[in-house]
């Protein structure tokens, strides 16, 4: 699935695999022996649609579940924290597979939207539901594609652009084209009150230089190659991400009256005592995960 203007998607398709992805990652972390989080949804999300294929080589393995436990963890602690401020609206943004609704501790009186396209919701909605999951609070799902007009759907669905809002875009930024990025920003601004916080994975603006993007290219190209003998499909993140120079998010950030701290991947994986194991360079070593509150 080469990415398109106005593509869409379910869970089974181009895109819509990816979220099947980090919910294996999840699933492998939850299993492991010391577990930063343990989610007992995601193996029934992988479970429900088949399963995404035969497992990666060890290594692969390792580096894949050792990135997504570090950056699952970092949004469960931001999300804890929000809470612990008292912000009780919650928006997770290109929710995918995300099961926090269900296995986060929050406060009462949270409601949490969860926005996505609507087969994505659809199928997620389906496979909790079968197993007869629960929401720990109140769920509203918001089936709209971020590149439309979602803080319209938003505000339908009943949120308060007057009540400070913990937002979250985990692993979505490299799925929109660069002006869609500078506009979804301009929009959580619009709609945040004073108080609010958002959390965001980003590339840092490093990895879209001219060599950084050629590595990363020719880093695909050898992994592929070393899955494909093994049995093992690897997508080509070419087809699915914008791979376009981008406005820094921690300096926009600042630019609009938001204090930011940011962490790069590689310092938050040894926080969390986890390390790169692949024999090249991973280029999500490249990402930033950066935290904002509105002044």
């Amino acid at each position: 699935m080469v990415r398109r203007e106005g593509d869409s998607w379910g869970i089974a398709d181009g895109v819509g695999r990816t979220a099947l992805g980090v919910a294996m990652a999840r699933a492998w972390e939850s299993s492991a022996a010391q577990p930063l989080f343990i989610d007992p949804y995601a193996q029934l999300f992988v479970d429900a649609a088949g399963g995404v294929g035969p497992d990666p080589t060890p290594e692969r393995k390792a580096s894949i579940t050792n990135y997504a436990a570090a950056r699952t963890k970092w949004f469960d602690e931001f999300f804890i924290a929000a809470g612990s401020a008292g912000i009780t609206q919650v928006v997770i943004l290109a929710a995918g597979l995300d099961a926090r609704a269900w296995r986060l501790p929050w406060l009462s009186d949270t409601v949490i939207y969860e926005v996505d396209q609507p087969k994505v919701l659809a199928f997620k909605a389906h496979t909790l539901e079968s197993a007869g999951a629960q929401p720990a609070v109140r769920h509203v799902p918001v089936a709209v594609d971020l590149r439309d007009d979602w803080p319209h759907a938003l505000a339908a669905a009943g949120f308060d652009h007057a009540e400070p809002t913990a937002w979250s875009l985990e692993g979505l930024l490299p799925y929109l084209p660069a002006d869609a990025q500078d506009r979804l920003f301009e929009q959580i601004a619009l709609y945040s009150a004073r108080g609010s916080r958002v959390a965001v994975e980003a590339f840092s603006p490093a990895f879209f230089e001219a060599d950084n993007v050629a590595r990363y290219r020719d880093r695909m190209t050898r992994i592929r190659a070393r899955a494909v003998a093994v049995g093992e499909q690897v997508p080509d993140a070419d087809d699915f991400w914008f791979m376009e120079d981008r406005t820094d998010v921690a300096t926009w950030l600042c630019e609009h009256r938001w204090e930011v701290d940011s962490i790069p991947a590689t310092d938050l994986m040894n926080r969390y005592h986890r390390a790169w194991v692949a024999e090249d360079e991973d280029p999500l070593a490249l990402s930033v995960f950066v935290e904002g509150r509105l002044l």
